[in-house]
């Protein structure tokens, strides 16, 4: 693999992170090439190793391929040593901490900074840590709820928690992207940064339009605006599967889909004879258009819908996602055989650079795998090594 294609090659990246903001991030620096180590509590490690049995749960797989562990109990003052001479030689920090907990443990910024002021320093919460939520836990439904995104999620009338997280995965995101541009930066100045990111703003940034939707068209969002204003539907077929169809603006899909079912008397129809007049009357349009689908099988709608350049495509299920022919073709999964886990199937990056995925990917690891190889190359020797597993501090 060249060194475009692994672009953050050389760049090392020490991981105190658990559950999914922290270890999201450092995935996606550690897709890109970085070197990620992965600092875990000995014993124990990340929680979400044992979100259900064991230390190598599906949850922990799906947000650490590609990183090495390193066991450090940083509540001990040789731990800390371990982690600051680490630190002196590496470029990013990441911690999905609440605020003060690297501060309490001897490890704030300023003391970060002290050993390598080249160190880019990203601290995740779900708050600010000079606000008024600062000492309150936060998951991912909290940030969706407090953001304001639960609400266009869930239907008031039967509430219920549903999909993958979110708050978590663009806060992950929101944090990698503030490394790079600090790495960037780097190469300017000579000196790291620290960036803080809250799930709480991250959350809002991931959808700008429902704040201008309020703001500037004084419409506060529900469960189905966006869905309104982009004419998106979902439709149960004949054939038992759903079909998902996106009109968004162009009135060539609409015109197409009418033709589609047989009922271009609907353009005149005074509730849709106008894009506005079909937000306003979005569910009516739903309740007209379902019987419709509900009639014939998905394969006919998909063949017609293709046939006029209609935007649609089967609800799949993840079992149906993963053999679609698309994705089967992008290669986007691949199976790797672990020592002790037997196989194990993960995602590649989801971004070719000149065309090539990453090269060698790395299984997630197992707790403590790469703890001996890693004090190794900070310098300790094997008497050092073996002092350090005795009184537990790795």
């Amino acid at each position: 693999m060249s060194a475009a294609t692994k672009p953050l090659e050389g760049v090392t990246v020490l991981e105190i992170g658990q559950f999914i903001t922290g270890p999201y991030a450092s995935l996606l620096l550690a897709d890109l090439g970085a070197n990620v180590i992965k600092i875990e509590k000995p014993g124990s490690g990340d929680p979400f190793r044992q979100f259900r049995s064991g230390t190598y749960s599906h949850t922990f797989i799906a947000f650490n391929r590609n990183k090495r562990s390193l066991t450090l109990d940083l509540t001990k003052p040789k731990a800390r040593e371990v982690f600051l001479t680490a630190a002196a030689r590496a470029d990013v920090v990441i911690d999905n901490f609440r605020p003060g907990v690297m501060d309490k443990l001897g490890l704030g910024y300023k003391v970060l900074e002290a050993a390598n002021p080249r160190l880019v320093v990203c601290s995740i919460a779900g708050f600010a840590s000079d606000g008024p939520y600062r000492d309150r836990p936060s998951y991912d439904t909290v940030g969706q709820a407090l953001s304001g995104m639960l609400s266009t999620l869930v239907d008031p009338k039967d509430p219920k928690i549903s999909g993958p997280t979110i708050s978590d995965n663009v806060t992950g995101f929101y944090a990698s992207h503030a490394v790079l541009g600090a790495l960037y930066g780097r190469q300017k100045t000579g000196r790291g940064a620290y960036l803080e990111i809250a799930m709480l703003e991250a959350s809002m940034a991931f959808m700008p339009d429902m704040f201008t939707t309020y703001t500037q068209a004084g419409s506060v969002s529900g469960p189905q605006t966006r869905a309104s204003f982009s004419h998106s539907f979902a439709f149960p077929c004949a054939s038992g599967g759903m079909l998902a169809v996106h009109l968004s603006s162009l009135e060539k899909f609409w015109t197409g889909l009418l033709d589609v079912v047989g009922r271009p008397d609907l353009a005149t129809d005074p509730r849709f004879i106008s894009r506005p007049a079909r937000i306003d009357n979005f569910e009516a349009l739903i309740r007209t258009l379902r019987p419709l689908f509900a009639a014939k099988s998905r394969d006919h709608w998909m063949e017609e819908l293709r046939k006029k350049d209609v935007p649609h495509a089967p609800v799949h299920t993840i079992p149906e996602a993963m053999q679609d022919p698309e994705v089967k073709h992008l290669g986007l999964f691949h199976t790797m055989k672990h020592p002790e886990h037997g196989d194990v199937t993960i995602q590649h990056r989801p971004v070719r650079i000149n065309g090539e995925r990453e090269e060698n990917p790395i299984l997630p690891p197992t707790l403590g795998e790469h703890t001996d190889s890693i004090l190794a190359s900070l310098g300790y020797n094997a008497t050092d090594i073996a002092a350090m597993h005795a009184e537990k501090i790795v």
